[in-house]
């Protein structure tokens, strides 16, 4: 009889202890799911921000680039502002491919 007794009370101990095992988890995904940054990707934005603060200090100056090179950004930046500011209108876009 003390033995049924003992299980029957480990048993219910054992199953309350699995429903606070089950709510510290659920706690922990609520905590994690509310900040978009782990512990690693902090630790791989951390490692980038010192490589691009101590790598132009150790590595030699490059030359400047060609002009031609220079003049391509401003280029897709004119297409960029010509393309925003075009007025479309969808139907008629639409009706022109069939």
């Amino acid at each position: 009889m003390e033995k049924r007794l003992r299980r029957s009370s480990f048993g219910q101990v054992h199953s309350a202890e699995q429903k606070r095992n089950q709510a510290n988890r659920n706690k922990s995904k609520a905590v994690s799911a509310s900040y978009p940054f782990s512990a690693q990707s902090f630790m791989v934005l951390f490692c980038v921000t010192v490589s691009l603060l101590i790598l132009p200090l150790m590595l030699p100056p490059l030359p400047p680039p060609p002009l031609m090179l220079l003049l391509i950004p401003i280029g897709i930046l004119l297409v960029l502002l010509i393309l925003g500011f075009m007025p479309s209108d969808v139907r008629n876009i639409a009706s022109s491919y069939l």
